[in-house]
């Protein structure tokens, strides 16, 4: 399913894609490397908490989920892979599966290889999932567009403002 969706994005010219950020999706990661084998990928840190909030007991919720942001919110890939490993023999016991998990992951830290000033924006899909919701909320108010190419053209120009502010961080 995965690839056949990157295959028709590649038949329509998307030749090269820098990163791609997903929440964990099944089987996403084989198709990304095999359709765009140059591609990085960054697992969504912020699902990756959630996921750990619904595998812990509601008690140690706030204090595994404060740790957990240890490992994203680190100054470096070093440090972030040291808060990890702290994380792993704190939580171990209490919740193996979680830490194995975690530590399993290796698509945690790729954030950390891109300019500093944008990992907040790349180390989670909110930003994308905002500016998605922010277009459907827009263009569900059709009546508001004359036509099909006035829409056409409101999307165009919030796809370039959107493109202009991440071509801004690079």
């Amino acid at each position: 399913m995965w690839k056949e969706l990157l295959l028709d994005l590649k038949d329509r010219g998307v030749e090269e894609i820098l990163l791609f950020i997903s929440d964990g999706l099944k089987g996403i990661t084989d198709s990304i490397f095999s359709v765009y084998p140059d591609a990085n990928y960054q697992t969504c840190c912020v699902h990756l908490a959630r996921n750990i909030a619904h595998k812990v007991r509601v008690n140690d919720r706030p204090k595994i989920c404060y740790d957990f942001k240890s490992i994203y919110r680190a100054e470096s890939a070093e440090a972030g892979r040291e808060a990890l490993k702290e994380f792993c023999t704190k939580w171990q016991s209490a919740y193996p599966k979680v830490t194995k998990s975690l530590s399993e992951n290796h698509y945690i830290f790729t954030f950390y290889s891109f300019p500093k000033s944008i990992w907040k924006s790349i180390y989670s899909t909110n930003l994308i999932e905002s500016f998605n919701k922010q277009i459907k909320k827009y263009t569900k108010r059709k009546e508001q567009f004359p036509n099909e190419e006035a829409m056409e053209r409101f999307l165009v120009s919030q796809f370039d403002d959107y493109n202009h502010t991440l071509s801004y961080w690079f």
